[in-house]
């Protein structure tokens, strides 16, 4: 069973842009932000692109809704998530959105996504309204995932980072929200977030941005003692087990991140074999960003093809390896497509 844990879908009523050709949203500082993409309505596309993939189903995710605070379209987008799963049984799996720093309106909708609409998780930026994933305002936001057995993605915040450096060159995009992600994965650790509620299971796009070519430099600076920050507030924070542990056994990444559409093939598994040299294989799991990163069913293929010409952990990633551990019940949810053998023989 393969499974696309990072496929991007906007309710059409919620769509901006040209519809005829793809162009970007630009920020109030004039920074391009995010890609708007007709094809983000078009869940037939969606469905042909699998299928001329062999991509079973798709993880559904809403920019819109990553760091949304208004409840009402975040109920929208949620409705829409669930009537695509109804439309197109068995190919697509939806996820909440949540105004996450409105405790009360957040645990509601979280409770509806999870019993009501059977939703397996639920989506955030990795920066919401300026604060970071460890904050304090989140708490209950996080402690409510681990109640309703939701794991949490991470995706990078919907927005550049607002630092100047970054107002050329589309650094913000490009390497911006890659370093959103790996910030996001490291204090995230550091806060004992995940001490504190063990059975959280937390999935950060892009291999956490990247961050198994920072790890030597990371555990360098762990060593508080060393580095002076021991007895420094903020700076001195340490996790009750080694950082690998965490990074090793209490959270999961996806495989996508490289730029495209084009060389989807090239690229795709250079940035993919990293990856697997960096972090540990069982926490990975197979993702596109579909239809951002690549777009055409032929792109979308020929990555695939890639990954599964990596070798052994290539070919158990397009196999479905690890899906499960995200989504147990994965197997209900994609036997929904497959035919009645009554039906069959008729």
């Amino acid at each position: 069973m393969l499974v696309d844990f990072q496929q991007h879908y906007t309710p059409p009523e919620l769509l901006k842009g040209d519809t005829g050709k793809v162009t970007v949203d630009l920020d109030r500082d004039g920074n391009p932000n995010y890609l708007l993409n007709p094809l983000l309505s078009n869940l037939a596309e969606h469905v042909r692109v699998m299928d001329a993939s062999g991509i079973d189903a798709g993880v559904l995710t809403c920019g819109m809704g990553f760091d949304q605070p208004d409840l009402a379209t975040c109920r929208l987008i949620n409705d829409r998530m669930r009537e695509a799963e109804q439309a197109h049984l068995g190919r697509f799996i939806g996820m909440a959105h949540v105004p996450a720093l409105k405790p009360a309106e957040a645990a509601t909708e979280l409770k509806r996504c999870a019993v009501e609409l059977g939703f397996p998780g639920v989506v955030i930026g990795s920066e919401l309204q300026d604060q970071p994933l460890d904050s304090e305002m989140l708490r209950p936001f996080w402690k409510a995932c681990a109640d309703l057995n939701l794991y949490v993605f991470i995706h990078p915040l919907p927005r550049v980072i607002q630092w100047g450096r970054m107002d050329a060159d589309d650094l913000g995009r490009m390497l911006g929200w890659e370093f959103s992600l790996m910030t996001a994965a490291v204090r995230i650790i550091n806060s004992g977030l995940l001490d504190e509620l063990p059975t959280l299971k937390i999935h950060f796009s892009h291999f956490a941005g990247g961050i198994g070519r920072y790890l030597g430099r990371i555990r360098g600076f762990q060593q508080r003692g060393k580095w002076g920050t021991a007895q420094v507030p903020r700076h001195g924070r340490e996790p009750q087990k080694p950082f690998d542990h965490y990074l090793d056994h209490r959270m999961f990444y996806d495989i996508a991140g490289w730029a495209g559409p084009d060389h989807a093939a090239e690229w795709g598994a250079d940035w993919v074999s990293f990856g697997l040299d960096e972090l540990a294989f069982s926490q990975l799991v197979f993702a596109t960003d579909y239809p951002q990163a690549v777009r055409e069913a032929s792109e979308v293929a020929a990555y695939t093809e890639a990954v599964r010409g990596l070798g052994g952990n290539g070919r158990a990633l397009t196999a479905g390896a690890n899906a499960e551990k995200l989504i147990p019940d994965l197997g209900r949810r994609l036997a929904a497509r497959r035919p009645n053998p009554a039906q069959a023989k008729a």
